[in-house]
């Protein structure tokens, strides 16, 4: 385990709502989506592995445990990561089509040149 990924756990609609607030005040928005009912909104009160970066050939691994009381999210190293290595995951967002693809920049040579 390197960290947790924690926030405010929101239901969908909450998390839409507040994703287009954040938007609209030009703040950035740190979620990471449970299941379909759920998101852990980091953009205000979590911590710091919210800025942990996408990558196509990433060094850790996103897991949402469960647990009696609710949902955890864990990153793990999935390799050895070296001293002043960054920490990136595969942020594995659904695919989709024309005007809202998000480039990715992470420069691996298994770039797939799209994040979602």
């Amino acid at each position: 385990m390197v960290i947790e990924y924690n926030g405010t756990v929101l239901r969908n609609e909450v998390a839409i709502k507040k994703q287009r607030t954040y938007k609209s005040q030009n703040r950035g928005v740190f979620m990471f989506r449970i299941d379909s009912e759920r998101v852990v909104d980091a953009s205000q009160t979590g911590g710091l592995a919210r800025y942990i970066n996408h990558s196509c050939a990433p060094n850790c691994v996103a897991e949402v445990v469960t647990f009696e009381r609710g949902y955890k999210i864990i990153i793990t190293s999935n390799r050895r990561i070296e001293k002043g290595e960054e920490l990136c995951f595969d942020y594995q967002f659904d695919c989709v089509d024309g005007q809202h693809k998000i480039a990715c920049h992470c420069g691996t040579a298994d770039c797939r040149k799209r994040i979602n």
